[in-house]
């Protein structure tokens, strides 16, 4: 735990990674407030999922644009514009509900695109902000393992404004997300922060073969989490217990944090590269198992194992990008990430709704082993190009 005292000990580490939590709430709470609002304006499932989905995929698009935008522009001239006009789609949502239908899927589209890369942005900072590589390490393990909060206080937020009325939750959501790209953008790092210069092309960061393997793998990854979540709810049904899929996302988030906090207190030897493909089998062997949907008890104990491995293949996969990302690309890199894993998710989503009506929960459930056994073999397939070339390295850290 030492390395997490001495990193958070550092100038602005810990507003940084407050703020940036603060700010991306709303990740974890704009779903559950479009479908709750939706509901209350008397608008059916099918069109409360449809515009959820529309939020998440737009999200998914919007990172990678805005963090090349950030790339070449600075952070406050992104995040804070980019915060403000998220929070007008939520804003715009609250005052028109259901219809217009144009309408409220322009406001969730607006909502989602322009959600602040304060994630990628974070992640770009920790270099210049921290001391040498193992704090960096440190930071981004103690970063991925932070992001399973977010998902249970979020959600937790919505459920509590939305008692007043869903507008409020709307209008919280979007406000959070200022509140905390306020707290990050007006800080000396983030202002001072430029990038590199970079080559005049289109692919930026994805001219990288090694980069692009990481981001397919990670999509796998992602495909996994996001039958996960579809799952569960499968589980509860067939368990008729309503607790039992708060209880096994909550255990499965238990299970990243426990990780992603014991795999940053420590150094690991060797290079990340190396390290990356253990860490996903352990991720596959963790989901695997879920197939067989024992009792509850058993249930829990299965949902807190598979978790386990997440973050720590996050905080390693962030490392690499860190030496894969080409001079001047490495904020956009970061929001290529976000991107792949909410891809992902949303694929998962219909894979274990596929998998539901074909095999009951064992099927649904069997997309999460198959996503992160894939992940495993082309993370392997593609394990030549995760090694940084010793030139690109040496230009990224000029």
């Amino acid at each position: 735990m030492r390395g997490y005292v001495v990193f958070l000990r550092r100038p602005y580490a810990g507003r940084l990674l407050g703020g940036t939590l603060l700010g991306r709430l709303p990740n974890g709470m704009g779903m559950l407030a479009v479908v709750l609002h939706i509901r209350a304006d008397d608008g059916g499932y099918p069109l409360a999922g449809t515009l959820a989905a529309i939020f998440g995929l737009a999200t998914a698009a919007g990172q990678p644009v805005l963090g090349r935008t950030m790339d070449r522009l600075g952070q406050p001239r992104v995040l804070l514009p980019a915060a403000c006009t998220a929070a007008a789609g939520f804003a715009l949502l609250a005052a028109v509900g259901a219809d217009p239908l144009p309408v409220s899927v322009a406001a969730v589209f607006v909502a989602g695109f322009a959600t602040p890369p304060l994630e990628a942005g974070l992640r770009a900072l920790w270099p210049d902000v921290l001391d040498g590589p193992e704090q960096v390490d440190a930071a981004y393990a103690l970063d991925a393992a932070a992001q399973e909060i977010l998902f249970t206080v979020g959600p937790l937020l919505v459920v509590a404004a939305a008692v007043a009325n869903t507008e409020t939750a709307l209008l919280l959501t979007g406000a959070l997300g200022i509140a905390g790209t306020l707290v990050v953008a007006l800080s000396g790092p983030s202002r001072r922060w430029r990038g590199a210069p970079r080559a005049a092309d289109w692919a930026g960061p994805l001219r990288s073969s090694g980069l692009r393997v990481l981001l397919l793998s990670l999509a796998f990854a992602g495909i996994a989490l996001g039958v996960y979540a579809v799952a569960v709810v499968a589980y509860a049904e067939e368990q008729g217990s309503d607790l039992a899929s708060g209880l096994l996302l909550a255990c499965m988030a238990g299970g990243a944090l426990a990780g992603g906090i014991v795999y940053g207190a420590r150094s690991w030897a060797g290079e990340a590269h190396h390290r990356l493909p253990w860490l996903l089998a352990a991720l596959a062997a963790g989901y695997v198992p879920l197939v067989l949907a024992p009792g509850l008890p058993a249930m829990s104990v299965l949902a807190f194992v598979s978790g386990v491995s997440l973050a720590p293949v996050l905080a390693c996969s962030f490392t690499l990008v860190d030496r894969l990302a080409p001079a001047g690309t490495v904020t956009e890199a970061f929001a290529w990430v976000v991107a792949a894993i909410g891809a992902g998710g949303s694929l998962g989503s219909f894979v274990s709704g596929f998998g539901q009506d074909v095999a009951g929960v064992p099927g649904a459930f069997a997309g999460a082993g198959a996503g992160g056994v894939l992940a495993l073999l082309l993370c392997l397939l593609g394990a030549r190009t995760l090694r940084p070339a010793p030139a690109v390295t040496a230009e990224y850290a000029a």
